[in-house]
Parts: structure tokens; sequence; C-alpha cells
């Protein structure tokens, strides 16, 4: 199992940024996909997660209106939609498969992807 993020990089408060996530190694369409950060000193929070087949999804209370994620399972990618950054926001993101099927609040995530760093600045 692998998975690949991209597309962090760095903007100004009000900006916005599109991260990817493509994965290979298992059928992406039968399990959820989530969106992990660790900011600097801080532990890893979940930030999104979507369902396999797109319908349901579930956000951080403090990115709820200003993230969006959505799913292409034909191209076996995920992408995080981020706008209005602010400097909290700033942090290492990873996208993250279950071993198992389920829904996104009942399983863990093992697999984890190298991280793609959003830094977003005052």
């Amino acid at each position: 199992v692998q998975l690949q993020a991209s597309g962090g990089g760095l903007v100004q408060t009000g900006g916005s940024l599109t991260l990817s996530c493509v994965s290979s190694g298992f059928t992406q369409e039968y399990y959820p996909i989530a969106w992990f950060r660790q900011a600097p000193g801080k532990e890893r929070e979940a930030v999104s997660c979507i369902s396999s087949a797109g319908g349901t999804t579930h956000f951080l209370d403090s990115v709820k209106g200003r993230f969006s994620i959505s799913r292409d399972n034909a191209k076996s990618m995920v992408s995080l939609q981020m706008d209005n950054l602010v400097p909290e926001d700033t942090a290492v993101y990873y996208c993250a498969a279950p071993k198992i099927q389920g829904g996104c609040l009942y399983v863990g995530f093992q697999y984890f992807g190298q991280g793609t760093l959003v830094t977003v600045s005052s």
C-alpha cells in the first residue's frame, strides 16, 4: 500500500491550496481516505475523511466551511481543497488509508503517505 501526497507550499493568510493523494497497492474505491496533519510540536490530528463512495465527509471543526474533500476512484485520487487558510493551518499534511473497509468513524488508519508541507504566512 502506497499513498503519495502532493500540493503543499507556502501561501499567505487567506490563500488557497489543493492537496492531492494518489494511492496504489490496494483498491482505493472500497476504503475511506483521510487527511491528517501534524504541526511543529503538536500531535497529529485528523482533518478530514471521505467515505469509499464519496457520499459522506467529515471535517475537523476548525476547518469546517474552509476545506472540502473529494475523490476520483477511477484515478485512485483524493483531493483536499483548502481555502481561506490561516497560520494555524501550517503543518505537514498526510493522507491515510485503513487496513479494513468501513465508515470513516469506525476504522483506524494504518497506512500513511510521506506528507506534504503547508506553510501559511501571516
